[in-house]
C-alpha cells in the first residue's frame, strides 16, 4: 500500500498528523475525560453545566469551551436561552456519532487528539456540523482536519482506502465536503501510476510487507530489490474490493478517465463481484481475466427462497440483502468497459443468471444480454443452463438462450460487413502498455456456437415441457453453413423423441427436418437406420444418402486412378435429393416397392400356371381330334366339339395378353387389364 509519513513513524504537532492541540491556553484546567457506562465526564474542579446527548452517550461538559469554538453550539445555547436557560442539548444527527463528538470535545478543552485515517473523516464532518470555523478561532478544527486530509491522507494509498471506507456511514456529509471525490481520485491516480514508482516487497504477502510502497528515492538501497521483482498489474484489486459499491464505482470511473487498460478494469470488476455477490464464485484462483472460470453457487438461491419466510426483522433483513445485491448487480453492469474482451463470457452469464433471479431492471438485463452475445462463442454448456425464474413451464430459460443467439448473429453480421474487422489491431493504453484486440471470429465462431447449441439442445430436450416449436426454432436459428456435421443435432433430435414418445407422426417428421441426412457420419447413419423412433421416410433418406456417399467415393476413386478429373458426383445435397424425387412417391414409396415385388412374384406364378394349363389343353385337344377323326362327320358338329373350339379361340388371345402384361410389369407400366387387378396394388402406387 501507499505509505504516509505517519506510517513510517514521525509525529508532527499541530496540523501535521500525530497529535492535535488547541493553541489557546484555557483557564479551565482538566486532566482529561473519563467514561462511566454510557456517560463521559470531564476531570475538573469546576462542575459541568451542560449535558450533550449524542445517540445513547451522554457528555457532561462545560459551556465555555464549546461556545468558544462551535458556531452551532453558540446558536443552540444563546438563541434558546432567551426564554429559558439551556442545560441539555441533543445532537442525534451529528455525523460520526459519539466517537467524533468525543474527539471534537477534547479539542475544545485543549486535550491532544490523535488524528488517524480511521477517525479523520468522521471528525472532519463533525467539525463542519458544529461549525468550528476560523471565524471563531484561528487554527480551529475544520482547518486542522482539512490540512491532515490534504497533506497526509491523500498522499498515502493505504490512508486513502481507509478514509474512503470510513465514509460509508457519513453520507451526505462526506459527499458534500468532497472527501469521497478526493479520495477516489487519489486512489485512481496511484493505481494508474507507473509501477516503477512502487517499491514492491513481495514475500508471500506477510502482514507488513505485502503491499506496494511509493518511493521517490532513486538511489535508495531498498529500491534495488524491487527491480528484480516486478509489480503485478493487479496489485490494487484486493484493496479497492473492500469498498462499498457506490465508492467502488467512483474509483473505477476515475480510473477509466485516467486511461487504465480495459482488461485490468474488467478483472477488477470480476474480483469485486466474487467478493460481494454470494451467487458468484471462481473455481480457480488468480486475477487474469482470461484464466478465470466462473460458476454459480447456491448462496443467492437461499436469500431469494427465504424472502417470504419468517416474520419481523428476518423479513426486513432478507429484503435489504436482496435490495443490496440488486444494486451491486446494476452498478457493475453499468461500469463494465465497452470493449469486447474486458471480461469473460462465463462471468457475464453468471451475472445474467443472478440478474434474472433478482429481477434487475429490464434495460440493464438487455444490455447484459448484448454483451454476452458478443462473446457467445466462449460460453460453455454449464454457463447456458440457466434456470427459468419467470414462472415458465420449462426447467431452463430457453427463450434467454434464443435471445443470446440472436444477439450473436447480429454481432457476427455487423463485424462481417465492416471492412477489416476480421483482423486484429494493436492499441496503446496508458503507461505504454500495448494490447491486441481481436476483431471478428468468422465461420469458426459459428461452428463453435453450433456445437455448443447442439449440446444445449440435447440437454434441454429431456424436459417434457419443452415444446416442439421452441426446439425447432432454436435448432434452425443458425445457418446451414455453421454445421459441417449434424451428428450433434441428430443426438438432440433422438433425445427429444425419447423424452416425448407421444408426439404424432407428423410432428416426428417436422422435428427431423431440422437435420440434414447428408451431413451425418457413418456411425450416426448406422444408428439412425436401426432407430425405431425415427419416421420411415427419414430412415430411407439416411440409407439413400449413405448409398450416394459410397457410390461417389467408389466412382471418384476409380476415376482418379483412370486420370479423369471431370467426374460429377451424384446427388450431394438434401435439396437436390428432395427435388429429384416426387413428393407423392417419397411419402409411400417403401410400401409401394414392397407391393410391386409381391405383384411381380404373383405374376410370374400365374404365367407358369397358365403355361402348364395350356400344355394340358393342347394334349386334350390332340386326343380329342384323334377320337373324332375315326367317327362320322355328323358327330363332329356336336355341342362338345363346338365348346372346345370356343375355348381354343379364347385361349389364344389370352396367351398373347399375358405375355404383354408380363413385359410391361417389368418396366413398371401397367396396361388396362392390369389396372383391373387387386385393390391393394392400385392404392399402393396412387
Amino acid at each position: 500500500m501507499w505509505e504516509s509519513e505517519s506510517e513510517r513513524g514521525g509525529s508532527r504537532r499541530d496540523h501535521g498528523n500525530g497529535s492535535l492541540e488547541s493553541s489557546k491556553h484555557e483557564s479551565l484546567k482538566t486532566d482529561g475525560f473519563q467514561r462511566r457506562d454510557q456517560s463521559w465526564f470531564v476531570s475538573s474542579d469546576i462542575p459541568s453545566d451542560l449535558l450533550v446527548k449524542v445517540g445513547d452517550v451522554n457528555f457532561h461538559l462545560h459551556k465555555y469551551p464549546l461556545l468558544s469554538r462551535s458556531g452551532r453550539m453558540n446558536r443552540i445555547i444563546y438563541e434558546s436561552s432567551r426564554d429559558i436557560e439551556v442545560n441539555r442539548v441533543e445532537l442525534d444527527d451529528l455525523p460520526g456519532s459519539s466517537e467524533a463528538f468525543e474527539l471534537a470535545a477534547k479539542f475544545c478543552y485543549g486535550i491532544a487528539v490523535d488524528l488517524t485515517a480511521s477517525n479523520i473523516s468522521g471528525l472532519r464532518c463533525a467539525a463542519e456540523y458544529l461549525e468550528m470555523t476560523e471565524d471563531l478561532e484561528e487554527g480551529n478544527l475544520i482547518f486542522k482536519t482539512e490540512a491532515f486530509l490534504s497533506y497526509v491522507v491523500l498522499s498515502s494509498w493505504r490512508d486513502s482506502i481507509v478514509v474512503l471506507k470510513s465514509c460509508e456511514n457519513l453520507s451526505p456529509w462526506a459527499e458534500n465536503l468532497q472527501i469521497v471525490r478526493r479520495c477516489s481520485e487519489s486512489i485512481a491516480w496511484k493505481a494508474c501510476a507507473n509501477p516503477r514508482g512502487i517499491r514492491w516487497a513481495y514475500t508471500g504477502r506477510p502482514a507488513k510487507t505485502s503491499s506496494p510502497k511509493w518511493s521517490n528515492n532513486n538511489d535508495s538501497k531498498e529500491s534495488s530489490p524491487s527491480r528484480s521483482q516486478p509489480v503485478p498489474p493487479d496489485w490494487w484489486f484486493e484493496d479497492v474490493a473492500i469498498l462499498r459499491i457506490d465508492h467502488f464505482v467512483r474509483v473505477i470511473t476515475a480510473i477509466k478517465v485516467k486511461g487504465m487498460r480495459y482488461e485490468l478494469i474488467g478483472a477488477a470488476i470480476m474480483q469485486y463481484a466474487s467478493k460481494w455477490l454470494p451467487g458468484l464464485s471462481k473455481d480457480t484462483p488468480g486475477h487474469q481475466s482470461g484464466d478465470d472460470t466462473w460458476s454459480h453457487s447456491e448462496g443467492l438461491h437461499m436469500i431469494v427462497a427465504g424472502a417470504g419466510a419468517g416474520t419481523g426483522n428476518k423479513d426486513d433483513h432478507t429484503g435489504s440483502q436482496i435490495k443490496e445485491q440488486r444494486m451491486i448487480i446494476e452498478s457493475l453492469i453499468s461500469i463494465i468497459p465497452p470493449q469486447k474482451d474486458c471480461v469473460t463470457c462465463s462471468f457475464l452469464l453468471c451475472l445474467l443468471r443472478v440478474a434474472n433471479m433478482l429481477k434487475v431492471a429490464p434495460a440493464l438485463v438487455t444490455e447484459l444480454e448484448k454483451r454476452v452475445g458478443m462473446l457467445f462463442e466462449q460460453a460453455t454448456l454449464h454457463d447456458l443452463l440457466i434456470p427459468s425464474y419467470n414462472k415458465s413451464e420449462t426447467l431452463y430459460d430457453v427463450d434467454l438462450v434464443q435471445r443470446l443467439l440472436e444477439h450473436f448473429l447480429v454481432q457476427e453480421q455487423t463485424e462481417g460487413s465492416s471492412p477489416g474487422r476480421s483482423e486484429g489491431f494493436s492499441e496503446k493504453h496508458g503507461h505504454g502498455y500495448e494490447t491486441s484486440i481481436p476483431r471478428g471470429s468468422g465461420p469458426n465462431a459459428k461452428m463453435r456456437v453450433a456445437r455448443l447449441l447442439d449440446s444445449y439442445l440435447t440437454e434441454v430436450s429431456r424436459d417434457r415441457n419443452l415444446s416442439l416449436t421452441k426446439f425447432q426454432v432454436l435448432a434452425e436459428a443458425l445457418p446451414e453453413s455453421a454445421r459441417t456435421c449434424d451428428d450433434g443435432l441428430y443426438r438432440a433430435v433422438d433425445s427429444y423423441l425419447k423424452a416425448h414418445p407421444m408426439i404424432s407422426e407428423h410432428e416426428r417428421k417436422r422435428l427431423c427436418r431440422v437435420m440434414d441426412c447428408q451431413k451425418l457420419s457413418i456411425d450416426a447413419c448406422m444408428h439412425a437406420a436401426q432407430n425405431e423412433r425415427l419416421p420411415l421416410r427419414v430412415v430411407v433418406q439416411v440409407l439413400f444418402s449413405e448409398q450416394v456417399k459410397i457410390s461417389n467415393a467408389i466412382a471418384s476413386s476409380a476415376l482418379k486412378e483412370a486420370g479423369d478429373s471431370h467426374y460429377q458426383p451424384m446427388v450431394s445435397t438434401r435439396k437436390q435429393l428432395l427435388e429429384g424425387t416426387p413428393q407423392s412417391f417419397q411419402e409411400g414409396w417403401a410400401a409401394a416397392k414392397k407391393d410391386i415385388n409381391t405383384l411381380k412374384f404373383e405374376l410370374e406364378s400365374m404365367k407358369a400356371k397358365y403355361l402348364e394349363l395350356q400344355n394340358d389343353m393342347d394334349v386334350l385337344q390332340r386326343q380329342f381330334e384323334k377320337m373324332t377323326s375315326s367317327k362320322p362327320a355328323k358327330q363332329t358338329s356336336s355341342a362338345w366339339t363346338s365348346g372346345w373350339k370356343k375355348l381354343s379361340k379364347l385361349a389364344k388371345p389370352a396367351s398373347g395378353e399375358a405375355h404383354e402384361m408380363g413385359s410391361q410389369a417389368g418396366g413398371a407400366v401397367v396396361n388396362e387389364q392390369t389396372r383391373k387387378g387387386p385393390r391393394r396394388w392400385r392404392n399402393s402406387i396412387s
